[in-house]
């Protein structure tokens, strides 16, 4: 009764709160919470506003959420990941982008995680940032407590580390590569840090048991097995969400953990895009807009029926037409195809996203970040053979002695878009199960720890049964032969298999060429034989890192170990445990509730690292990146000897150390700044050009007269065009898809951010200065009846070099 009493005395306002509450709580989405608890919840909420008029929220922290655009040259770079001389990017699947929280406490520190949709952090793109951040921050953000980590893609433009060994695919450093990735990060920051404003955080954990297997089992198998008996999987399948909650505007955001690989696009793909992570963080970001702020208010958030599928992007836009399809023929039929000038903003006006983004509030930002993923693959159905279709050999994943048969398959094979699609998905939904049911609030200090660590010739004790120490030492970098072998989920060449440790002469031969190792490095890598001695490589400038970043955050009991490289899921294990152990001992005020995450791939790369039982076994994440005349077939090793995970735990604990005890760190030694040094023999765009008769933006091949298209139909319009490095349409679109809205107006529908929508890029031929566009509309279910049409945008270069914006737009047609 007293319920009752109550709201009907309060406004309308208050009871829609109080019943959004109390549906929230009560089993929305299958969170389980006592209705009667929440009344009385309720009710102190309401007579608290009653009372005292606006009262004080009493938030812990501040928080602040941004994202921009970071998507790279859509042609002629190589792509970042396999290392495949022949995957060359030309076009663009979805957008890629860097999504930053900031948090903090109102009178103490601050942290920041970036998280980009890219294939790891570069440590000279993160000095970059850091030093644009002190010209307008000062000493607010520094290499200390932001942290920057990629979420292993390996679809995204390549060319912006600085060490050589992963410059060669990409013809050297690719400077717009690297460009927009610094400016990406920085203007992401920049948004996160004015949005700051008071709200709270809340934690989850859940299983995700269908977007993860482990590639490398035989080497997981070779871990002691009274340490395996104490994990249920052979990979990690617990997912951690974050919850960002603003006190005024409710949820505002959510970042998760979640170790998979970022391989569903496989070494032939040539689009950029996002993969599998980059696809779910689309998915959730629509989700959220579509089933909160389209809906009218914040009610809907609290009263879903909880599905989660793929959200539809344009609903509230796009008017219900009921005409007769005669009478949208003839109105499509009015319709021409057209070119014209455009301006260097004209595709950004146009994004589907900037008409759908509310100014009036904070834009909604869901990462989904990289984990210890070294040994996981998004292949979930396992490894073939190409050749019979019959399993791999589990030892050294070849198919008669031919590892370049051997392909990993994911759920949609053969179709890697679908593969793509379906492991987002997965993700996605677990991330809203999640999201949904946080219940758990983060609370206590914010503390950080950095320190820079020399992991060329780094002192290592380790400790032995009966109390014995022994004192080993790490190795300067090298790369053993059978990193040549590629993966599962990308295949190298030549006769290298996974689990060689023995190597062969013809291939040493090769390796003296460049740099013959001495016995000491020989000796310090044993059982892997040495390929390339890159660690000791200095010409024409560092072939790899020798100094890396370990780095802590503790955000109340969240903690965050950034690691620069991919810990296999054993390695992870022990890392998480080595600093659990430290975090809970005396003195700490963390107690068993403590939630430990990794993030990979942080604030540089270093490639693999296996625990010292998996480097014994010699498969492709203890070896690394090889020249054959397919390409560069990167294996990513574990580069310091078979002692480089225990340094890292080493190096961590003291971290942890720091934090309990509230010391500091010793900074370290500084890592190079090499950008002055950089080699670039990418060609740069010298010209572009139409046939006679035919302008930028002319058709080419349009839409056939009078087009009804269905459902699931395909929808290719191909456009002249011109080099898309001219300009990358950051924060913009070379492909839109709009609808005919009151007959009149053209609406924007889908853009190249959509993952129905493909923008693919063509030279006439290899040097030619002529090229055209190819815009592909899947159409996806929820598209409704109306007049489309398919839209391009671009610029071209003139023989003076300037540049010219151009558009252009097809036939219009029906989708029935």
């Amino acid at each position: 009764m007293i319920r009752s009493e109550l709201l009907e005395e309060v406004d309308e306002e208050y009871q829609f709160f109080c019943t959004a509450l109390m549906e929230m709580f009560s089993g929305a989405y299958g969170c389980k919470q006592k209705p009667s608890s929440m009344s009385w919840l309720c009710v102190l909420l309401l007579l608290s506003v009653l009372s005292g008029g606006v009262t004080s929220t009493g938030s812990l922290y501040l928080i602040g959420l941004g994202s921009h655009d970071i998507t790279g040259p859509a042609a002629d770079v190589n792509m970042m990941g396999y290392a495949n001389m022949e995957q060359i990017a030309s076009g663009v699947h979805f957008r890629l982008r860097a999504r930053t929280f900031i948090v903090a406490e109102p009178e103490g520190d601050r942290v920041v995680f970036v998280n980009l949709d890219a294939c790891m952090a570069s440590q000279l793109v993160k000095m970059k940032v850091i030093e644009r951040l002190r010209v307008r921050y000062g000493n607010l953000y520094t290499e200390e407590n932001v942290a920057i980590s990629g979420i292993h893609s390996h679809a995204g433009s390549g060319g912006y580390l600085q060490y050589v060994v992963y410059l060669v695919t990409s013809l050297g450093f690719v400077r717009q590569s690297f460009d927009v990735l610094v400016d990406g990060i920085e203007k992401s920051i920049i948004q996160a840090h004015d949005n700051l404003r008071p709200g709270s955080i809340f934690v989850n954990e859940g299983e995700l048991l269908n977007a993860s297997i482990n590639r490398s089992p035989s080497a997981y198998l070779n871990n002691p097995v009274e340490e395996r008996s104490k994990y249920k999987y052979d990979v990690d399948k617990e997912m951690t969400l974050i919850k960002f909650v603003d006190d005024e505007w409710g949820p505002v955001g959510s970042f998760n953990w979640f170790a998979t690989h970022g391989t569903s696009m496989s070494r032939t793909n040539s689009l950029i895009s996002g993969d599998n992570k980059g696809a779910a963080a689309r998915f959730m970001e629509d989700w959220f807009e579509q089933n909160v702020l389209l809906n009218g208010s914040e009610s809907s958030y609290f009263s879903q029926s909880g599905s989660t599928r793929v959200p539809r992007r344009v609903s509230s836009i796009i008017p219900d037409l009921q005409e007769e399809y005669e009478e949208l023929i003839e109105l499509a039929a009015s319709f021409q195809p057209s070119q014209g000038p455009a301006t260097k903003f004209s595709s950004v006006s146009r994004r589907v996203r900037s008409a759908h983004r509310h100014a009036d509030r904070p834009q909604f930002v869901s990462a989904f970040c990289q984990s210890n993923c070294g040994d996981v693959s998004p292949n979930v159905l396992g490894t073939f053979c190409i050749d019979s279709g019959l399993p791999c050999d589990f030892y050294h994943s070849t198919c008669n002695g031919k590892n370049e048969l051997c392909y990993g398959r994911g759920p949609g094979y053969p179709d890697e878009f679908e593969s793509t699609r379906i492991i987002g998905e997965r993700q996605y939904k677990k991330a809203v199960e999640l999201f949904d049911c946080a219940a758990e609030k983060v609370t206590g200090k914010i503390v950080y720890r950095h320190s820079y660590v020399d992991f060329s010739n780094l002192e290592v004790t380790l400790s032995h049964d009966g109390g014995v120490a022994e004192v080993v030492k790490t190795c300067p970098a090298s790369m053993g032969f059978a990193f040549a072998a590629g993966t599962t989920d990308g295949p190298g060449a030549f006769d290298f298999k996974q689990g060689d440790n023995k190597g062969n002469a013809f291939w040493s031969f090769v390796r003296n060429l460049l740099k013959t190792p001495n016995e000491e490095q020989i000796e310090c890598h044993l059982p892997k034989p040495i390929l390339l001695d890159t660690g000791e490589m200095k010409d024409p400038y560092d072939w790899a890192p020798s100094i890396l970043p370990v780095q802590i955050f503790r955000i109340g009991q969240l903690v965050i170990l950034s690691v620069p490289g991919e810990f296999t899921t054993m390695a992870g294990r022990r890392l998480r445990d080595a600093v659990k152990r430290v975090l809970y001992s005396g003195g700490s005020d963390l107690d068993s509730n403590a939630h430990i995450v990794i993030a990979g791939l942080a604030n540089t790369y270093s490639q693999y690292v296996t625990t010292f039982e998996e480097y014994q076994v010699q498969r492709y994440e203890c070896k690394t990146i090889f020249l054959n005349l397919g390409g560069i077939i990167e294996g990513a090793s574990t580069l310091y000897g078979p002692h480089t995970l225990r340094a890292y735990i080493q190096e961590f604990e003291k971290l942890a150390r720091a934090i309990v005890s509230g010391e500091q760190v010793v900074p370290g030694p500084q890592p190079p700044d090499l950008l002055e040094r950089q080699i670039s023999l990418l060609p740069p765009v010298i010209l572009d050009m139409t046939p006679p008769g035919v302008s930028f933006g002319d058709i080419k091949t349009d839409v056939p007269p009078r087009s009804i298209f269905r459902k699931r139909g395909i929808v290719s319009v191909t456009f002249w065009s011109a080099s898309p490095r001219n300009d990358l349409m950051t924060e913009g679109t070379f492909a839109l898809v709009e609808i005919l809205r009151n007959q009149e107006r053209w609406v924007p529908a889908y853009d190249d951010d959509d993952f129905c929508l493909r923008f693919k890029w063509a030279r006439s031929s290899k040097l030619s200065p002529l090229s055209h566009a190819i815009i592909e509309w899947r159409i996806p279910e929820s598209a409704v009846l109306g007049v489309y049409r398919i839209r391009h945008f671009g610029a071209a270069k003139n023989i003076f070099g300037s540049i010219r914006h151009f558009s252009g737009s097809s036939s219009a047609f029906i989708v029935a």
